[in-house]
């Protein structure tokens, strides 16, 4: 296999983790970037080119080469979200979604677009913005059942995504919270089960609407 990085990675968690400490506790930034990752994963979703139904329970719209699982703990046919449920969501980062994130929000940081300007940086070549990995987190947690509404979100950088890599986010409900609340633990690893992301998340979820759906 291709030699990854030319920094030893000790000093790049160092880096990222220092990183993700700042970003931790910027709600307001996490959700515009959500949203701008959002609309670089879904590019022609207004023209419904090529989506695919609603999964289950028809919240998120998917694509056919995204992969998703949900581990329902408790085995319950109806839909409920329960402590030890897990989430996995799959997709591979392309070079395209790198320059539309870039575009939709603005962060035309030249190491994720540049190949010259970071070959002469720490990582020793172009990574994906480390916001748009973070994206496959809301991703997932779209997918459990009901409408999840983001409350609050916690992350660590810990390395970075090469553009063109499948990541894989993880995320477990490990409390119920009352009142539709839950924390989750909200996990991204990279194609090796390397970790890139940790952190923690609480959301509210409601029962989708039914009438909309329907349409």
């Amino acid at each position: 296999m291709q030699e990854r990085s030319r920094t030893p990675m000790g000093s790049l968690t160092d880096a990222w983790v220092e990183s993700g400490k700042h970003f931790s506790n910027s709600v307001e930034h996490f959700y515009s970037s959500m949203m701008a990752a959002n609309r670089a994963m879904f590019p022609g979703l207004s023209n419904g080119d090529d989506r695919q139904p609603p999964v289950s329970p028809e919240v998120s719209y998917s694509k056919a080469d995204w992969t998703f699982e949900h581990a329902d703990e408790t085995d319950d046919a109806d839909g409920v979200v329960s402590v030890g449920d897990t989430i996995r969501f799959s997709k591979t980062l392309t070079e395209r979604e790198i320059r539309e994130f870039a575009d939709a929000s603005g962060d035309t940081n030249r190491l994720h677009l540049d190949d010259d300007f970071a070959e002469r940086t720490r990582f020793g070549r172009r990574i994906v913005h480390g916001t748009l990995v973070s994206g496959l987190i809301s991703a997932a947690l779209a997918r459990l059942p009901g409408l999840t509404i983001y409350l609050s979100q916690d992350l660590q950088f810990l390395g970075p995504v090469d553009i063109g890599e499948t990541v894989t986010a993880i995320c477990e409900v490990v409390e119920d919270l009352g009142d539709g609340r839950y924390r989750l633990t909200t996990v991204v690893e990279d194609e090796d089960g390397e970790t890139v992301i940790d952190g923690e998340a609480i959301v509210l979820i409601d029962d989708a609407p039914e009438d909309a759906l329907e349409d």
